[in-house]
């Protein structure tokens, strides 16, 4: 009888207490929020206090034999930033979003300031004061033979952009008019056939000798620095117009005819196949000034 009155009267304060339980939610005040400051608040520097186990219970244990010690982690507290970190934080822009498709701005970059090309014996760039011609000065040169020899010459190696196929020595005025036959007697032929112009193949430039090679004969333009041989055109994709092979024949020899004739003008003397049989292989070009004007066969 005790036991059931017992258990009556635990049913009737578990359904009390229920009861008080929701009349004390409904009747509590909400929570407010936290007003906006512009401000961050400062750090919690305060320590909670710790429960677990007791001083006595943490007491060092003798390990197991046999068991590995593994590495422990190394944890590094960070410290509580100051309160002007926490300032500036709180007033600091929010970055935006970059539009989409907006491309990205590298970033600038000082360039190096050109310096002038300065051409010194034995160094290769622009010659004779022209930047389409290139090569190297070369010390001036003493003529075995009475009448040769070149006070100031240059060595080529490649004028408007056609390369030769040997450096060749010769004074800066026939430089400058095989650069004119070039850009006005030979691209214009050639247009953009095969590619355009590539190289242009030296039969001879400067040499000591006599016209021709002949005893007795007066000074050749080549022993003089003035004059250059051409004896075939080459193409980008390696077409090569031959005056020895080429000339007289078909649409090369057509070509090469036009540019034999267009050197008429930016040299003195021009000789071709047609000229004798010592040029029957090769362009003469040479900057000599004849009273009657231009030679050219």
């Amino acid at each position: 009888m005790r036991a059931a009155t017992a258990t009556f009267c635990t049913l009737i304060c578990v359904l009390a207490g229920s009861e008080m339980a929701r009349a004390g939610y409904q009747t509590s005040t909400l929570p407010r929020a936290r007003p906006v400051t512009d401000s961050a608040p400062a750090p919690v520097t305060r320590w909670l206090p710790v429960f677990g186990p007791s001083a006595s219970d943490m007491r060092p244990r003798a390990r197991p034999r046999g068991v590995v010690e593994a590495a422990r982690p190394v944890v590094t507290q960070r410290a509580p930033l100051p309160m002007a970190a926490y300032a500036a934080i709180a007033v600091s822009p929010v970055p935006r979003a970059r539009p989409r498709g907006a491309a990205t701005v590298q970033p600038a970059t000082y360039a190096q300031r050109p310096q002038p090309t300065v051409t010194a014996r034995g160094q290769h760039g622009p010659v004779c004061g022209d930047s389409n011609i290139r090569g190297r000065k070369v010390s001036p040169i003493a003529g075995r033979l009475r009448g040769c020899g070149v006070d100031n010459p240059v060595e080529v190696t490649q004028v408007a952009g056609v390369q030769l196929s040997q450096p060749s020595v010769m004074d800066c005025k026939t430089a400058k008019a095989l650069k004119k036959w070039i850009n006005d007697g030979v691209k214009p032929v050639v247009g953009r056939k095969g590619g355009g112009v590539a190289v242009l193949s030296v039969a001879a430039h400067y040499s000591c000798r006599t016209r021709n090679n002949q005893a007795g004969a007066k000074i050749s333009e080549h022993g003089k620095g003035k004059a250059i041989d051409i004896s075939a055109i080459t193409l980008s994709n390696g077409t090569r117009l031959s005056v020895l092979n080429d000339w007289g024949k078909g649409a090369k020899g057509k070509m090469l005819r036009k540019m034999h004739k267009k050197a008429c003008g930016p040299f003195g003397t021009v000789l071709g196949p047609k000229a004798d049989r010592f040029h029957k292989d090769h362009f003469h070009f040479d900057t000599a000034r004849h009273r009657s004007g231009p030679y050219c066969r």
